[in-house]
């Protein structure tokens, strides 16, 4: 089973330069099997493209499947964003671009439910999840 992340989807769905890119990885991942969204990727595609009720749809056509985050994923989640917030505090990571929760739980969930997470964001999840495995769309 592999997660995908949600700025995968609103780049494939929303037409953006990369889609070509997106659907590519996603039909080789689903030839190989299950991909699935969690629930902060499902909220974050409605947030960044509109109706829920057609982003739904769109997902249900392209073959993505909804996987729940499960308790010990939600927990190395918040983990990992204390450490995020330590490494801060310290000056041991780059300010540019705040992390919050959600990044956290994507990654999280695709560590600990999935054998792999398809994200256009490899250096952050590699950074914060090391062995979760990594499929980068390449334009």
């Amino acid at each position: 089973m592999i997660a995908v992340d949600s700025s995968v989807l609103i780049e494939l769905i929303g037409g953006g330069a990369g889609a070509d890119a997106a659907e590519g990885v996603l039909h080789a991942a689903l030839s190989d099997g299950t991909v699935v969204a969690c629930e902060v990727v499902v909220a974050e595609v409605v947030a960044g493209l509109g109706s829920g009720a057609v982003v739904m749809e769109v997902l249900e056509d392209i073959g993505i499947a909804f996987s729940a985050l499960q308790q010990r994923a939600a927990v190395r989640a918040g983990e990992m964003q204390r450490r995020y917030k330590e490494r801060l505090r310290t000056g041991g990571a780059l300010a540019a671009g705040t992390r919050t929760v959600p990044d956290f739980l994507i990654g999280a969930h695709a560590m600990m439910q999935c054998d792999a997470l398809i994200t256009r964001d490899a250096g952050f999840y590699r950074d914060y999840f090391k062995g979760l495995k990594l499929v980068v769309p390449q334009a």
